[in-house]
């Protein structure tokens, strides 16, 4: 990052210090009606409370660009000054204007006053020369203006630093905490090590912080860790632990990063200090803090997106709005992807806001679309581009390619609102229990081996006689049905086929064509699909069809003809969409089909695809899969090659009996806009394919795929880092949705919908080697047959936030966190925020036991790293809402903002020795009562709880 030799401007002044802070020095003031006025500003004494003889007003709508005000300033001697300027703004808004000391300008906010009669204080910090200064307030042409400006106060700095950088070696250090320089990279004169294991429980590093604007600051800590792993120190503010933070390694010990955290202080004196606490994991070096005052977030802000191959969260250059901007972008590969919805496909605009210049690659929904370039200058800018835009979700990314920009945010003209839990999914789902029906509504039931039990919201309509039907009400246009039904399995457990159809406004479409050949399994785990060994489940399985334009209000009917010769067909829902026209190739993409690929045959593509693949890799060139199916007999080698569809309504890969997929074996892959439907009927580990298996090494995107009848959905497997994946439909695998395993770092699944899995919905499972700063963020997981919704087993600093998991089936809950299946054991902290929870929670009959909505379970190893749960909602648990067990202790784990309604036993069951935080949290409607806690597991009782 480049930063101005003349001026560092940030809404605080800082002082880092061995012992007290010293006093400030005399300050200066200067009248704003004594300053020198252009553009139409102009001295007024309207409002009262101003110092001096008057205030300067005119910095209105009718002079904006042009108004005005010139301050002389004389600095006595080189170093750091304070300008705090006194304003009035009873606009009821934020405010801005444009900062010039003598030639470099910076944008500045001005909070509301409590009116035009109320003066308030915005300062800055300033590197100035000794000598005369120019420092003027503009009303320029990118600000909003309309204040009146009263007086400037300029302090000099009583230390001679130009804040908001902190370096760590010139902070007060204890407990073992030394300076050291042995790793390249730092700023300053060194950075600060010591944070060892010898000096556990001793080792902090003291920041003295003089604020002189109260309210939310940033806290950027720039630090190395080259352990491979998330390591832990906790945050002091003037003595008080505020928590605990999460740092994930870095690259190596010679690569630093930053973690910011946010937090509230008062105009004055404040120590922050990293502490090596006893239940901290420390081994970490620290470089340098710097603070900022939060400026509120706005739309489309870069840290929120997916960030992988370098780019990173800063917070040292001032003025970026949120808590923070991407930076790394002169790293190429270095690269920023944001998620965002449109009401429909086209064409618009995307505003970068970004400081620095240089040129980012461009690229939508995985596909290239040009670059963007990014005018050097100074401060915060903007700059656009136009990109094509889908129907529903879309991902624009920024890459790096060796410029040295900072991006702020990135906002799509039009854009609509992503869903604010759970997947924005491209169809509307009707239950089929809320249509209209002349069949029967199974009751609800949750009894295992029932069908309700299985069927999403417990309950489903049969349709057993001919003639009955269920009807559903077109609230959105559609094109394209999926239905979850389950029809009978054949006695020797082959399967049968068997047509329902479908009517619109009371004329017959077509014949849907159902099956039980991927449903219906039988004996103990992990199941045949031999009827003679009883306990069946699993009943259900979905097919798809396109069936014209209707308009929103069609009534869409179901029907047992006399053709339909399934003895019953139970519908469970039916998700209706509007599937988009089959997409074009990009441009250059070799085609599967000129490699011998032969669409809608049956003959076997294998060959011709990996002749394909093959050239792509070589020639750097996209692949093309056309519309059709494709058969493939076996893996599909993958590495540094981009293959797209023509949408996966269109473009359909079929394996053959277990067999077929893609196998990542290095990075750069991208998939998107394609089906994956596989052939297997039974579980067998080793004997089937994942849709996606393997490592996709670094910087790999997968988009709108759909998965089905594949053992797995996706296996991400040991070496891969940066993997994202949105938008994918993931339904009816006979093992997980998605697994990421082993020795994996920073893999997102985001705004991705899962249905009927065999095993857990989404798991990260740290078998061997922790999976590290993953996530699940924004997925909807639905009727899980076996196991969990969410499952984090080990790992280092992961997350699942902002899902939604519905009606689990057997054997798992809706989230759990934890040791089983011996993982390598929890470290960093794994948060578990805004996640909603409905009719989840089973029994493990193998057990005898009970398991809740919320599982955390210390099996294998104890758990001794933070579990962060907030804004967690849970509602009618089959079981208990939230279930602590087993045989080992559970310690650092806080619960805060949890809401649970109903339960089928108790609200909060403990099984497990240690303690938990537990604060503004509540209990409704649990039949056996809010707490049960016969095991004397601490609860440290905070604020706002009831009900147990």
């Amino acid at each position: 990052m480049r930063r101005s030799p003349v001026l560092a401007v940030a809404v605080l002044t800082f002082t880092a210090l061995l012992g007290t802070v010293p006093a400030q020095a005399a300050t200066t003031r200067l009248e704003a009606e004594s300053a020198t006025l252009s553009g139409g500003a102009v001295v007024e004494t309207d409002h009262p409370g101003y110092s001096g003889s008057g205030f300067v007003g005119g910095f209105t709508d009718s002079h904006r660009g042009t108004a005005r005000t010139t301050f002389a300033v004389s600095a006595a001697s080189a170093g750091s000054y304070t300008l705090a300027l006194g304003y009035a703004n009873g606009t009821g808004s934020v405010r801005t204007l444009t900062l010039t000391v003598d030639s470099t300008a910076q944008q500045i906010s001005l909070p509301a006053t409590a009116s035009w009669d109320s003066w308030g204080s915005a300062s800055v910090a300033v590197s100035l020369g000794a000598g005369a200064h120019n420092v003027s307030y503009t009303f320029g042409s990118g600000d909003s203006g309309n204040v009146n400006l009263d007086r400037l106060d300029v302090t000099p700095s009583a230390t001679g630093q130009a804040g908001p950088l902190f370096e760590a070696e010139n902070a007060t250090l204890t407990g073992g905490a030394v300076v050291a320089t042995d790793h390249p990279g730092y700023s300053g004169t060194g950075f600060v090590g010591g944070y060892t294991d010898a000096n556990k429980g001793a080792a902090r590093t003291s920041f003295a912080v003089a604020v002189t604007t109260a309210g939310a600051q940033s806290l950027a800590l720039r630090y190395a860790n080259g352990t491979g792993t998330a390591m832990t120190l906790s945050l002091y503010v003037d003595s008080v632990r505020l928590r605990q933070v999460s740092l994930p390694p870095s690259a190596n010990w010679d690569t630093w990063t930053s973690a910011t955290e946010s937090v509230t202080l008062t105009a004055g004196d404040h120590t922050v200090a990293y502490a090596f606490d006893s239940n901290d994991s420390g081994n970490v070096n620290l470089d340098s803090l710097t603070v900022t005052a939060s400026v509120p977030a706005g739309p489309g802000e870069a840290e929120a997106a997916f960030l992988s191959g370098g780019a990173t969260v800063g917070a040292t250059t001032a003025g970026y709005t949120g808590p923070g901007y991407v930076t790394g972008f002169a790293t190429t590969g270095a690269r920023l992807v944001r998620t965002f919805a449109m009401a429909s496909a086209g064409t618009s605009t995307a505003t970068i806001r970004f400081s620095g210049g240089g040129a980012l690659a461009v690229s939508a929904n995985g596909r290239d679309a040009g670059s963007a370039t990014l005018p050097s200058g100074t401060g915060w800018r903007t700059a656009t581009i136009s990109v094509p835009v889908r129907a529903g979700v879309n991902t624009l990314q920024l890459a790096g390619t060796g410029s040295d920009v900072q991006v702020d945010s990135v906002v799509v003209a039009n854009e609509t609102a992503l869903a604010a839990r759970g997947a924005t999914t491209p169809y509307t789902e009707y239950e089929a229990e809320a249509g209209t029906t002349t069949g029967t509504v199974l009751a609800a039931d949750r009894t295992f081996h029932t069908v309700q039990a299985e069927s999403s919201g417990r309950r489903a309509v049969r349709l057993g006689a001919t003639g009955q039907s269920v009807s559903v009400t077109l609230t959105k246009p559609a094109n394209a049905v999926t239905l979850r039904f389950s029809i009978p399995d054949t006695a020797d457990g082959a399967g049968q086929t068997a047509p329902l159809a479908l009517y619109a406004n009371g004329t017959k479409i077509r014949d849907l064509s159902l099956t039980s050949n991927y449903s219906w399994v039988y004996g103990a785990y992990p199941y045949t699909n031999v009827p003679s060994q009883g306990s069946p489940h699993r009943y259900y399985d979905e097919t798809r069809a396109l069936i014209g334009d209707w308009p929103a209000g069609t009534v869409l009917k179901l029907q047992k003809d006399a053709s339909s010769t399934a003895a019953y067909y139970d519908v469970d829902l039916l998700d209706a969409e509007q599937a988009p026209a089959a997409a074009t190739a990009p441009a250059g993409a070799l085609s599967i089909t000129s490699y011998g690929a032969v669409p809608d045959n049956g003959s076997d593509a294998t060959s011709a695809i990996n002749a394909a693949i093959a050239a792509g890799a070589a020639q750097n060139k996209p692949v093309w899969i056309p519309a059709g199916t494709f058969r493939i007999t076996s893996k599909i080698n993958v590495a540094n090659v981009h293959v797209y569809g023509a949408g996966p309504w269109y473009s359909v890969i079929q394996g053959t009996g277990p067999r077929g997929g893609f196998f990542g074996t290095g990075g750069n892959v991208t998939l998107a806009d394609f089906a994956i439907f596989g052939d297997v009927r039974i579980r067998d580990d080793n004997g089937s394919d994942a849709a996606l298996d393997g490592n996709f090494g670094a910087g790999s995107f997968v988009q709108n795929l759909w998965i089905e009848h594949t053992k797995v959905g996706l296996w991400a497997d040991s070496g891969t880092n940066g993997l994202y994946v949105v938008g994918t439909r993931i339904r009816d695998t006979f093992a997980d949705g998605v697994n990421i395993h082993a020795n994996v770092t920073n893999v997102r699944v985001d705004q991705s919908m899962v249905r009927n899995t065999g095993d857990d919905g989404l798991a990260m499972f740290s078998e061997g080697s922790a999976v590290t700063s993953s996530a699940y963020t924004f997925n909807t997981v639905q009727s899980p047959a076996l196991a969990n919704g969410i499952g984090v087993f080990g790992g280092a600093g992961n997350r699942v936030e902002d899902n939604v998991v519905s009606d689990n089936v057997e054997a798992g809950s809706g989230i759990t966190v934890g040791t089983r299946f011996n993982p390598v054991p929890l470290s960093g902290t794994t948060s578990i925020r805004r996640n909603t929870l409905v009719r989840t929670g089973s029994f493990e009959h193998n057990w005898n036991s009970a398991i809740g909505g919320l599982w955390i379970y210390a099996d294998s190893a104890p758990i001794a790293a933070p579990i962060v749960v907030e804004d967690l909602t849970l509602t009618d648990s089959s079981y208990q809402g939230v279930l602590l067990s087993f045989q080992k202790s559970i310690t650092q784990l806080s619960f805060d903002r949890v809401t649970i309604t109903g339960a089928g036993t108790y609200g909060i069951e403990t099984n497990a020795t240690g303690s938990a935080s537990i604060a503004h949290t509540t209990v409704t409607g649990a039949t056996s009562g809010g707490l049960l806690n016969d095991g004397g597991y601490t609860l440290v009782r905070g604020a706002g709880n009831s009900g147990f």
